[in-house]
């Protein structure tokens, strides 16, 4: 009897572990896609990733870690992209999580392999252009919010206003292609009248 074929995942842009697993959840119990994926963002993925932004015409590199959501988890604005500035961010990364991540996933840059076996060598790390695309996907508005405001004024307002935008900019961000166009309408309806209810809250005059 002849074995059976090992399937391949070359083309797809997730790793084989994680589809392999997400099959046996899927055929093993009786879940749907949606539930699967839910599972999925439990494993401790996360996904770094570092861009260029101008600085008073000086470029600064912004690096970013996202989970399996592409939910920022931490941002970080330096002048290098080295290994002593990834191992800072690294580090960063750890104090603000408060937790240890199962995987890092990471371009190809040659700083995330030595800063990786320095910090957290007990971490998996992978390290493909292809399975970073969360990260970097995660740049594109900070990309057209940077191009709006003509780059930024200093390395200090960028790192403030950056870190408030990653947690705002999200929350009218919502994953239209996991949506109907009616779910898409309402979800945000809901979003912008929490936005309304915060925003007035924090406006509003302390009693006297």
């Amino acid at each position: 009897m002849s074995s059976p074929a090992v399937p391949s995942y070359s083309n797809h842009r997730y790793p084989a572990e994680d589809i392999s697993h997400s099959m046996w959840l899927y055929f093993r119990f009786p879940l749907s896609f949606r539930e699967v994926e839910e599972l999925m963002l439990q494993r401790g993925v996360v996904h770094l990733d570092e861009v260029f932004i101008k600085i008073q015409g000086e470029w600064k590199y912004l690096w970013r870690a996202v989970d399996a959501d592409s939910e920022v988890l931490d941002i970080l604005v330096q002048n290098r992209r080295d290994k002593a500035a990834a191992r800072r961010f690294f580090r960063r990364l750890l104090t603000t999580t408060t937790a240890v991540p199962r995987v890092v996933v990471t371009d190809k840059l040659a700083s995330y392999r030595a800063a990786h076996r320095e910090v957290m060598p007990s971490v998996e790390h992978r390290s493909h252009k292809g399975l970073n695309n969360r990260a970097e996907n995660s740049h594109q508005p900070t990309r057209q919010r940077e191009r709006a405001m003509k780059g930024f004024r200093t390395v200090g307002s960028a790192q403030r206003f950056l870190a408030a935008f990653s947690g705002i900019s999200p929350h009218f961000r919502p994953h239209r292609h996991l949506m109907t166009a009616g779910a898409h309408r309402l979800e945000l309806t809901i979003r912008f009248t929490i936005w309304d209810h915060i925003t007035t809250a924090t406006s509003r005059p302390a009693a006297s």
